[in-house]
């Protein structure tokens, strides 16, 4: 499946420091469930990617995920 987010299933978030979301629905009828698809690559390369209910919280753990790596980058 293409997305405007992935290629052959790899993401499309090449650029050092930038993000990309996309919007989609999980189920059918009533059962649908709204979330987000989150994409973020960081300066140094890394990709952090993640799917939750909203773009607020994809931030949130993307900020989290920020925490830890510079508090492991600090301990070395």
């Amino acid at each position: 499946m293409t997305t405007r987010m992935t290629v052959n299933g790899v993401s499309t978030c090449t650029e050092a420091g930038t993000e990309k979301y996309e919007h989609f629905q999980l189920g059918i009828g009533r059962r649908s469930r709204p979330l987000v698809q989150y994409d973020y690559r960081h300066t140094d390369g890394e990709l952090f990617s993640c799917v939750k209910p909203s773009l607020e919280e994809c931030r949130a753990e993307r900020n989290k995920w920020l925490a830890a790596k510079e508090r492991k980058e600090d301990n070395r």
